[in-house]
């Protein structure tokens, strides 16, 4: 039985307790899904179908004829409130990199249908108009965006720019993005149909918490008397805040989806390693076991948060992404070359695992995790 909580010893500080509850929201989400499978017949009043088996997937593809197309909105969460108390904490804007992270949310789900980004669009919400009064945060939003839609070559086509006072809070902005692409040739389309027993298992790094978890890493902060500004890891990166470190922007890594066509390389399965942390392994909806035998290394922040929230590898593998921010599942044939592709676009990745048969389950095997078809009901 674990020790009862005590301020020398505040006990385990779970992603629940941070706000976050999982059991609550995915039964809407599945809810959810049911209603707007209903609606798919409206489709064929316009001459055209969905693709079934991207329901439930991170993005949605519609058959065109000649190709698909791909749909998906996100929004980023609460990781802009960080970047509010860093400013007024530095002087400096962080938004710029906030941009980033919203675009990457929209644009990592999108590639993982096998779709290439075509089209970003902006909604930013304010708390008032006088938001955007601060010129010099506004325009590292802007310029953070537009620099997004240059790595991920896509076209950014507008927004949305509602001033909702009483609904948003006074000072804050909430910012979301939607994006469509092309699945063409349709060869390209990737949700699941070939995947595999022998398939490799191949996680591209993160470059930190990325855009998931934030609701706990702010929570966290009641427990450091430095707060935000508290160094992480003095011996290994001196300066280095808390703070600073949650605001790295998320990897972007359609670059490496499109190298990986041009290479002639064809993923069976993608998953973006978002809210479920590596639970999102198991999103498949085949029965298949995902054996992993090599973990990347966790970045400085991530141990961190799971030292001061006292969370053992299983909590903090089932919330945050431990060092990997996208999985990609490719036929062993193409693993080592899916890994080098990757570190040619300047991300690193590993050939992690490997598709198994057997009841549908995760196995981390060196850390002695295991997580069953239980652990992630999104379907």
């Amino acid at each position: 039985m674990s020790p009862p909580a005590s301020p020398a010893n505040p006990g385990t500080l779970s992603y629940e307790q941070a706000g976050v509850n999982y059991d609550l929201i995915d039964p809407l989400k599945v809810s959810a899904q049911r209603a707007a499978a209903a609606t798919a017949g409206h489709l064929a009043g316009h001459g055209f179908s969905e693709v079934l088996a991207s329901r439930g997937e991170s993005a949605y593809v519609v058959d065109v004829g000649p190709f698909y197309l791909a749909s998906i909105v996100e929004c980023l969460g609460s990781k802009a409130l960080v970047a509010d108390e860093m400013a007024t904490l530095t002087g400096r804007s962080w938004y710029a990199a906030i941009a980033q992270d919203t675009i990457a949310m929209a644009v990592n789900d999108l590639i993982t249908v096998g779709a290439t980004p075509l089209v970003v669009q902006a909604y930013w919400a304010a708390g008032g108009s006088d938001w955007f009064a601060d010129a010099a945060r506004s325009q590292a939003l802007v310029a953070g965006w537009k620099a997004a839609c240059d790595v991920c070559k896509v076209a950014w086509g507008g927004g949305e720019t509602p001033a909702l006072a009483g609904i948003v809070e006074s000072g804050r902005i909430d910012l979301a993005a939607s994006c469509t692409g092309l699945i063409n040739p349709k060869q390209r389309l990737s949700v699941g149909d070939s995947l595999a027993v022998g398939d490799a298992i191949v996680l591209l790094d993160a470059s930190g918490i990325h855009a998931n978890g934030l609701s706990l890493a702010r929570k966290l902060i009641e427990r450091l008397p430095g707060g935000w500004l508290t160094e992480i890891d003095p011996v290994n990166h001196p300066g280095l805040s808390y703070g600073e470190a949650l605001l790295a922007p998320t990897v972007l890594y359609s670059p490496v989806t499109e190298a990986l066509w041009a290479a002639g390389i064809t993923p069976h399965y993608n998953v973006n390693i978002t809210g479920h942390g590596w639970r999102k392994l198991l999103r498949h909806p085949g029965a298949f076991s995902y054996r992993i035998h090599t973990v990347p290394p966790v970045p400085a922040v991530l141990q961190f948060i799971q030292h001061h929230a006292q969370q053992d590898d299983r909590e903090a593998y089932s919330t945050l992404n431990m060092g990997a921010g996208f999985a990609i599942f490719v036929a062993a044939a193409d693993a080592e070359r899916t890994v080098q592709i990757a570190q040619a676009q300047g991300v690193g990745a590993r050939v992690a695992g490997v598709v198994e048969a057997g009841p549908k389950q995760l196995l981390i095997e060196p850390l002695g995790i295991r997580f069953g078809d239980d652990d992630l009901q999104l379907r």
